[in-house]
């Protein structure tokens, strides 16, 4: 074995069944740590308590419930059983991407010696919002939590300016670490000149990512004389409401796209993808499809102007300046665009993730006087 060699376990929640964002980033993660020469197993929750064999290692599922309303997101409430596993498993560093039911994981690790890197994959004050809580008390909930995280010891670890601003909030000064693409899986496809401007919307139909703004977005820009089309591509508790939403209107709902050729077909064959949501804390989605040479309109409100750039355009989250910004992308020559996006896509490569990730290299906490 090298002697250099770690073995790295990633704990998680809110892990997606089928796909996600966090889904892919830590199998993406964890290639690039194998690549890497180190050990990686991943522990998310799941329907039964299990081992999966992964491109990354091995991914051990704990049974957990679903979230209601979440569209198929489960959380772990056997913390315990956890615990028992990260103990099997002896690693020599704990990520956490988790601020909820496995906070806790970050003292196992300290009591034990062992470094821990926490990354705030969301913002918990947006969530809470999205939710209906009261901007203050879902400022005073996650500024709670956050101190929680703030002295627990663990390497802070934020995606973007936008994910920090919370922990930043009470005092911490989180990593900053981009997430990447696949830029091979994600490249552009062979497209026909449309009659209609194509638009796409790619995300889970959930409350948080505001889908119904895209389908308000086609109204708009129908009612300017904008021969405008939408494809959503994606499932959630949402999916019923915004069909009744879009009645009428030039609006085909794709449901959950199985694999990357397929989803990598969908993404470069649109003409502008369309990313609502006021809480993203990075935007994979919005990302692939730059990769492929679609621009976005993203919500300004959230972290994607970070990761747009100049690949597409951001605005306030009405359906006004959404189109306004669909008529600003479409002004600029499709070629033009379309490189300007690929090109944005290109200054973010998982090894370059890996490697800060790995640069970051926490020395072990000082152990507690008794293990938890």
């Amino acid at each position: 074995m090298n002697a250099e060699q770690r073995h790295i376990v990633a704990v998680a929640n809110f892990f997606g069944p089928r796909t996600g964002g966090l889904k892919t980033a830590l199998l993406a993660i964890g290639q690039g740590y194998r690549a890497a020469g180190h050990r990686y197993s991943l522990v998310v929750p799941g329907e039964r308590d299990d081992v999966i064999e992964t491109a990354a290692g091995p991914m051990y599922t704990v049974a957990a419930p679903v979230v209601p309303g979440s569209g198929g997101y489960r959380v772990i409430v056997r913390t315990g059983v956890v615990r028992r596993l990260l103990s099997a498993l002896a690693p020599d560093r704990v990520e956490l991407s988790d601020r909820t039911t496995l906070h806790g994981l970050t003292r196992w690790a300290r009591a034990r010696g062992i470094p821990c890197l926490l990354t705030a994959h969301e913002r918990l004050d947006g969530v809470l919002l999205s939710a209906g809580v009261p901007h203050g008390l879902a400022t005073g909930l996650a500024d709670a939590r956050n101190r929680v995280s703030l002295a627990s010891g663990a390497v802070l670890v934020a995606t973007t300016a936008f994910a920090a601003q919370e922990l930043e909030r009470v005092g911490g000064r989180p990593h900053r670490v981009p997430l990447g693409v696949d830029l091979d899986a994600f490249a552009p496809v062979p497209r026909r000149r449309h009659e209609s401007v194509e638009l796409l919307l790619c995300s889970r139909l959930s409350r948080e990512k505001q889908p119904a703004l895209a389908i308000a977005t086609v109204r708009t820009l129908l009612a300017r004389g904008v021969d405008a089309h939408l494809t959503v591509a994606g499932h959630g508790p949402l999916r019923a409401a915004l069909e009744r939403q879009a009645t009428g209107l030039p609006v085909r709902f794709l449901g959950f796209v199985s694999g990357r050729a397929e989803l990598r077909q969908v993404l470069g064959t649109a003409d502008i993808t369309l990313a609502p949501g006021p809480i993203e804390t990075f935007g994979l989605a919005a990302l692939e499809s730059l990769a492929c040479g679609t621009p976005v309109v993203g919500n300004a409100a959230s972290a994607l102007p970070e990761v747009i750039g100049d690949g597409g355009i951001t605005a306030t989250g009405s359906p006004e300046a959404f189109a306004d910004a669909v008529q600003a992308l479409l002004r600029i020559p499709e070629r033009a665009r379309r490189d300007a996006a690929r090109r944005r896509a290109e200054t973010f490569p998982w090894h370059r993730t890996t490697a800060a990730l790995l640069a970051l290299a926490p020395e072990p906490q000082e152990p507690l006087p008794s293990q938890v």
